[in-house]
């Protein structure tokens, strides 16, 4: 009999491993938020699901480097211009085929503005797709565009069925989606589940693992004792205050990525008073205790920063963080003209490690400063919806670890007028759209790491901390997790 500590047995005894989801060939996955949609040209969540189902032109081996996915080949045929071969063969799992035809309209379909995409400012410098012949594709950018194989590395770059949606709508296929990948679509039940099955066709051969069962567990604990029960064989986000149980018991391994996780951080309303003023933007950002919060909250399983770039990624500048000084802060509002602080709302959710507790003591530190902290803590599912958020404040995670480079971490959250994006800083916009148009490494380094620093300087965001990436898995399953975040079943083994 498996051993369970107290805490865990009763939730046991309520979750009840389930034969079917033991058989062999099936991995049962859960996640900490559940499903809403799964098209990837307009995600308000991780791509963890779509991941599995679409496959994007360009793709991420193992060791990060960029290798042919949906595209045998790709070359600059000018400074603005990449010419795609795709590769012949390939079928949508509704039997419908991939061609070039299916790029031009996966990808306008994002740049439509009356479609309002979310996702837009990954592939926002994309001014048009030219069909070549059906198994070629060109692709123009409004500037030089360096970057371009990689946006088409990830979503939303995933090439989707134009007839299949065409005919159905794109309300049907969020819910029934058709792809290229792995695994196909067999059901989706909102809040229960999401089933895939193996795709025989597949153009990389046919996956091991033959089902694969996407369950929310929202809460922390149940997630973890349905791991250690076998009622699941893999977890995400797994909760800082339960990673010893994970190293403790023998029915269970914890799977750690070093700086894998999302780079958490406060957006800022700048076109809403007083977040205009960049001394009470200061003053916020001294006033938070980063050591304290990820080494006594977090368990050290997280670390301060003070950029939003990854250390791994193009263009990173090492930014000291931000010194915790709340004298400085009293002193920057009283220049700002608030001695006596303000009232403001801070919006966050349960989404990240710990995210209440952090929330809660950041509003704690602010009020330490004379601010008075309305806290609003919203289901994932209701938050994801009020895109652009209303804040003023809101918490938020971001990552570049898909790309690689600094443009993704900072862009669609810094640029004025992107939808994630609460900022206004005219300087800060002309470098960031100087740094899409410039060619030159060195020069377009330079410029991701002025940013950095001018963003150090005028506060556009506050960067808090970067996660590490946590899961749980059954000691049959082979993962080591990957440095971009992604849940690959085509590369999990079981025994």
């Amino acid at each position: 009999m498996k051993y369970l500590p107290a805490f865990a047995l009763g939730l046991a005894l309520a979750f009840p491993a389930s034969a079917t989801l033991a058989q062999n060939g099936t991995l049962v996955i859960g996640r900490s938020a559940t499903t809403n949609a799964m098209d990837p040209g307009f995600l308000r969540e991780a791509a963890t699901i779509v991941d599995n189902i679409f496959d994007t032109m360009v793709m991420r081996d193992t060791e990060m480097n960029l290798v042919p996915g949906l595209a045998t080949e790709w070359t600059a045929v000018d400074d603005t211009t990449w010419e795609f071969k795709l590769r012949e063969g390939v079928t949508f799992h509704n039997g419908e085929p991939f061609d070039a035809e299916a790029v031009k309209f996966s990808l306008e379909r994002v740049l439509n503005p009356d479609n309002n995409a979310p996702t837009i400012s990954y592939i926002r410098t994309i001014s048009s797709v030219e069909v070549v012949d059906p198994m070629t594709v060109r692709i123009t950018t409004s500037a030089p565009d360096p970057l371009l194989p990689t946006r088409m590395s990830r979503y939303p770059a995933y090439i989707v069925p134009p007839k299949y949606i065409e005919e159905n709508g794109r309300d049907h296929f969020a819910n029934h989606p058709v792809g290229t990948g792995a695994y196909t679509f067999v059901d989706f039940v909102p809040d229960e589940r999401v089933t895939l099955a193996a795709n025989p066709d597949y153009w990389r051969g046919t996956p091991d693992i033959q089902t694969v069962i996407w369950r929310p567990i929202p809460d922390a604990t149940a997630r973890i004792t349905s791991l250690i029960t076998g009622e699941v064989n893999l977890i995400e986000d797994v909760p800082v205050d339960l990673v010893s149980l994970l190293e403790q018991t023998p029915d269970a391994d914890l799977v750690q990525v070093k700086n894998g996780g999302l780079t958490i951080y406060l957006g800022l309303r700048m076109d809403k008073a007083p977040l205009d003023n960049v001394k009470v933007r200061q003053a916020l950002d001294h006033a938070i205790d980063r050591v304290s919060i990820t080494e006594n909250l977090l368990g050290g399983l997280a670390t301060p920063k003070g950029t939003q770039v990854g250390a791994a990624d193009f263009g990173y500048l090492d930014l000291p963080v931000p010194a915790y000084d709340p004298e400085l802060s009293k002193t920057l509002l009283a220049e700002a003209g608030f001695p006596d602080g303000f009232e403001i709302t801070m919006q966050s959710s349960f989404r990240y490690m710990k995210n209440a507790e952090v929330a809660q003591t950041i509003a704690q530190q602010f009020e330490d400063i004379g601010l008075s902290v309305n806290q609003e803590t919203m289901e994932w599912s209701v938050y994801t919806q009020t895109v652009p958020f209303e804040g003023p404040i809101y918490m938020l995670g971001w990552g570049s670890t898909q790309t690689l480079d600094a443009d993704a971490a900072i862009y669609a959250i810094m640029k004025s007028g992107e939808p994630y994006s609460g900022a206004s800083i005219p300087e800060l916009d002309a470098l960031l759209d100087e740094s899409r148009s410039t060619v030159d490494p060195d020069a377009r380094e330079k410029i991701l790491q002025d940013i950095q620093a001018l963003a150090a300087e005028q506060v556009p965001l506050i960067t808090l901390y970067q996660e590490d990436k946590l899961m749980g898995k059954a000691p049959n399953v082979e993962f080591e997790g990957r440095a971009d975040a992604r849940i690959p079943v085509f590369e999990i083994k079981m025994d």
